[in-house]
Order: C-alpha cells, then sequence, then structure tokens
C-alpha cells in the first residue's frame, strides 16, 4: 500500500475512533470520498483488505490502524 494511501487511512481511522469511540468499524471505503474519483487508489485498498488480508467488511478501527501502522 503506497505511503500517502497508509496516512489517509490512518487519518480516517483516527477520526472515526475519535468521534465514536475504541469499537467503531469501518470499510476500506471510508477512505474515500463517495465518488470514484481515483479508480487505482481504490482498487489498490480494496486489494490490500480483501486478497492480502482476507478482513471482513467491516472491521474496528483500531485493527486497521494496528495493521497499517505495523506495516501489514
Amino acid at each position: 500500500m503506497r505511503e500517502s494511501l497508509r496516512a489517509k487511512a490512518i487519518e480516517v481511522c483516527d477520526r472515526k475512533i475519535a468521534a465514536k469511540g475504541e469499537t467503531v468499524g469501518l470499510s476500506f471505503y471510508a477512505f474515500f470520498a463517495n465518488k470514484n474519483d481515483n479508480p487505482d487508489l481504490l482498487w489498490e485498498a480494496a486489494h490490500w483488505w480483501i486478497k492480502v488480508h482476507a478482513l471482513d467488511h467491516f472491521e474496528k478501527a483500531v485493527k486497521i490502524r494496528a495493521m497499517i501502522a505495523a506495516g501489514h
């Protein structure tokens, strides 16, 4: 996953956790606006989420943040 996407994902996770608490869940779609203006980046996030890590559609934001911070 490219560094800009990692930074964006961590920022989104931090924002969601601050707003809704440690138990908040999210999907990789949370890292994007409600329009498909960058399909390559969306596919990169989907690939990381689904193919590489076989994550469920919704996962805890704290789990995703920890995985990304650890370089997974």
